[in-house]
């Protein structure tokens, strides 16, 4: 995997995407771009194509013209964080168990890593799938079947003015408006314990965040 924030000089181009971006252009042209012959308007439109793709592999959020979110790509390849059966956030819970599996980019899970912080352009995806008891072998617990739909959270300081926003997804979904504030979005601010993060559900990233003094201990109180 690519560490960009070892290479000196890449950081100066930005984000992970346009890094990227930068060193395929190296790779295409050779360090000295105006010698290659191609004209400056070339090479910007290529390197914009170049970065949008960069941006698919790597997970970052993609938009259409109005701002709405595409579907992030190969999601099930990022750094897995925690899976969650049955959960519910209301007294009155769901009428059946569900799995949620959260995924996360490995470049922003890397970053949280050495500074127990999101970076701008982190994408969450929370995977929900149906439970089944009887199967196969089984007898007892419960293991995941069919997919329900996705949920992608963004955190993107260009896009919105308070940072993070929330869609929702199912496997036709071509594109998708944040979904009101009232919804996700304060949930989040008034329960995550490391931004926006519901991290006191991600065991193996409670440690870090506390490591590093980004963990709000209060947001595990149970009301």
């Amino acid at each position: 995997m690519l560490s960009f924030s070892q290479d000196a000089g890449l950081s100066s181009y930005g984000t992970p995407d346009r890094q990227l971006a930068y060193r395929f252009g190296n790779i295409f042209w050779g360090s000295n771009h105006e010698e290659s012959g191609v004209d400056s308007h070339s090479n910007r439109c290529l390197f914009r194509r170049i970065a949008s793709r960069a941006g698919s592999i790597l997970g970052q959020a993609e938009y259409t013209s109005d701002n709405k979110l595409l579907p992030p790509k190969n999601f099930r390849e990022w750094i897995f964080l925690s899976s969650g059966l049955g959960m519910s956030y209301s007294p009155q819970g769901a009428d059946h168990q569900m799995f949620t599996n959260v995924f996360v980019p490995h470049w922003a899970y890397s970053e949280f890593l050495k500074n127990g912080k999101w970076p701008d352009q982190t994408m969450f995806v929370v995977e929900e799938r149906s439970s089944q008891t009887k199967g196969s072998i089984n007898k007892a617990g419960h293991f995941q079947t069919d997919l329900m739909g996705y949920g992608v959270e963004v955190k993107d300081e260009t896009h919105f003015p308070e940072k993070w926003a929330y869609f929702n997804f199912d496997e036709t979904t071509k594109s998708a408006q944040a979904n009101p504030k009232a919804a996700c979005f304060q949930c989040h601010e008034d329960h995550a314990a490391v931004e926006h993060s519901f991290t006191q559900f991600y065991p193996t990233l409670k440690p870090i965040a506390k490591k590093f003094g980004t963990y709000k201990q209060e947001r595990e109180n149970v009301d």
